[in-house]
C-alpha cells in the first residue's frame, strides 16, 4: 500500500471549564483560537474549541472538550495518549521554563530524551505536555505581546502514547498507519513516517503497570489523536486497509464539518483518528476572523437558541487583536 498518511492532524482532548482552557492555550501558551463550535455526537451541549498556530495548520490543531460543566471526569492511565508535545526552537526552552515559572504552571525542568531538550509542563485539568526544541521546523506560530516568533510554539512535535504491552501497538503503528521504529531509549520507542520530525512522530511508553485508562469523554484525558490523510478518496482506502487487516471496528467515515474522518481503536487502548486534510477551517468563517463567533454546523443550526442557552458564556480574549 501506498503510504497515505502525512503525519499528525490533531489531538482532542477532555478538560475542565472552559474559559480556563481558553486562557491556558490561547494566552499562556499562545495558540491561535481558530474555532468556537460543539461536540457533535450525543445530546448533552459540551463546546468544542480548537487552537492552533499562526496559519491553523494540520499537525498544529489542539481540540477540547470541556467538561466541567457537565461534571463527567475521565480516568488517566495506559492505552491513552500520556503527553502531548509541541514544538519550539531550542533557545526558546529557557524561555518557557521561566514562563511557567513566572504564571504558575506546574512544570519539570528542561530535560533531554532521543537527543532533544524539552520542557515538561501540565494543563490546568491534569493534560501533561511538553515543548520540544526543534530548530528544523519551519511552520510559523501565533504572536501575542508576550510571545515572540523567536520564541512561539510551532506545532506538533509528537505524542506519546501509554501502552502495557509493546508488541501490537507497534505493530499497528507500522502495518495500519506506516510509521518505521527509528529508536528506543530506555521505556520509550520511537516511530517516524516519511522524513520524521515534528508532526511525524509517534512515541510509546512501556508502562506494564498502570492500570487501563477511561475511553470515554471526561474531563481529564486526551479522546483520541488524529493522523492526517489527503481527501475522501484516500480516508476510503485507509478504511479498507484498515479493515483488510482485522481492525474490523474501523467507523463508517464521520462528517466533522472541517473535515471528514474513521475512528479506530488500537490494540493499546488508544483511539485514533484518520481525517481528510482538504476541507479546513475556512469553511465557515473567513482564515482572518477564524474563532471569532460561535459556529454549528449545517444539521445543528436549527437547534442554535437551544444549544448556546445551555453553554456557559465564553471570550475570546484574542478576537479584537485580530487584523
Amino acid at each position: 500500500m501506498v503510504q497515505p498518511i502525512s503525519g499528525l492532524h490533531h489531538v482532542t482532548s477532555g478538560v475542565g471549564p472552559a474559559q480556563e482552557d481558553i486562557s491556558f492555550f490561547a494566552e499562556v501558551i499562545g495558540q491561535r483560537m481558530v474555532k468556537q463550535t460543539v461536540l457533535f455526537d450525543g445530546d448533552l451541549p459540551i463546546y468544542h474549541l480548537y487552537y492552533a498556530n499562526r496559519h491553523a495548520e494540520l499537525g498544529t490543531v489542539m481540540t477540547t472538550f470541556p467538561y466541567r460543566q457537565a461534571g463527567i471526569k475521565a480516568r488517566k492511565g495506559s492505552g491513552q495518549v500520556k503527553v502531548t508535545s509541541y514544538t519550539a526552537p531550542e533557545a526558546s526552552l529557557e524561555f518557557w521554563f521561566n514562563r511557567f515559572e513566572k504564571l504558575g504552571v506546574e512544570h519539570g525542568d528542561i530535560e533531554e530524551r532521543f537527543g532533544q531538550k524539552r520542557v515538561p509542563f501540565m494543563h490546568p485539568s491534569g493534560l501533561e505536555f511538553e515543548i520540544v526544541g526543534d530548530d528544523n521546523d519551519p511552520r510559523e506560530g501565533w504572536v501575542t505581546e508576550e510571545i515572540t516568533e523567536e520564541n512561539a510554539v510551532r506545532g506538533f512535535h509528537s505524542v506519546t502514547m501509554s501502552v502495557r504491552e509493546i508488541s501490537e501497538q507497534a505493530r499497528f503503528l507500522t502495518e495500519a498507519l506506516g510509521y518505521k521504529m527509528t529508536g528506543q531509549e530506555g521505556d520509550y520507542y520511537r516511530f517516524e513516517i516519511n522524513e520524521g520530525g515534528a508532526a511525524k512522530t509517534i512515541f510509546l511508553i512501556h508502562e506494564p503497570n498502570v492500570p487501563s485508562g477511561s475511553w470515554t469523554f471526561g474531563e481529564g484525558t486526551v479522546h483520541h489523536v488524529a493522523f492526517g490523510v489527503e481527501n475522501d478518496e484516500v480516508l476510503a482506502k485507509v478504511k479498507a486497509h484498515l479493515e483488510g487487516l482485522g481492525y474490523t471496528d474501523a467507523s463508517d467515515i464521520k462528517d466533522r464539518n472541517y473535515f471528514h474522518s474513521v475512528y479506530v481503536r488500537s490494540p493499546g487502548g488508544i483511539l485514533c483518528e484518520i481525517a481528510s486534510s482538504d476541507i479546513g477551517f475556512a469553511i465557515d468563517e473567513p482564515m482572518e476572523r477564524l474563532g471569532s463567533q460561535k459556529l454549528l454546523p449545517p444539521w445543528l443550526e436549527p437547534r442554535r437558541e437551544e444549544i448556546l442557552s445551555q453553554l456557559e458564556p465564553i471570550v475570546n480574549p484574542q478576537i479584537q487583536k485580530v487584523k
